[in-house]
């Protein structure tokens, strides 16, 4: 089952999730905003793409942080981050099963369903 991460009233999200629709590709939506997100799947889409892809650093919310907490950033910092603010994600991470996409850009999602 294809799983789209995000939250709902995110433009890109919504792009995402309309993409998804018209290729009749079924999914399922989960909001990490009011679900939140565990350690583990932060941990995997780290791995995958690496820390500075999956933290939204041009976030309203990342931007407003204390310098502190901006600064000396690492993976384990960015995941505590992202799991006590998980807006702080970039948006969305589509999980394929086998592969996840981090963002959307019309012309990777045809390529992966290709």
């Amino acid at each position: 089952m294809i799983t789209l991460y995000g939250i709902p009233n995110c433009d890109t999200v919504k792009k995402a999730r309309t993409w998804l629709e018209k290729a009749g590709k079924a999914y399922s939506f989960h909001d990490y905003k009011t679900a939140g997100i565990d350690r583990a799947h932060l941990k995997a889409w780290i791995a995958d793409h690496g820390w500075e892809k999956v933290l939204n650093r041009a976030s309203t919310t990342f931007r407003a942080l204390d310098d502190a907490d901006k600064d000396g950033l690492t993976a384990d910092k960015a995941i505590r981050l992202m799991i006590a603010q998980p807006s702080m994600i970039k948006r969305p991470v589509l999980d394929l099963g086998k592969r996840t996409i981090v963002g959307f850009k019309p012309e990777i999602y045809a390529e992966a369903f290709a």
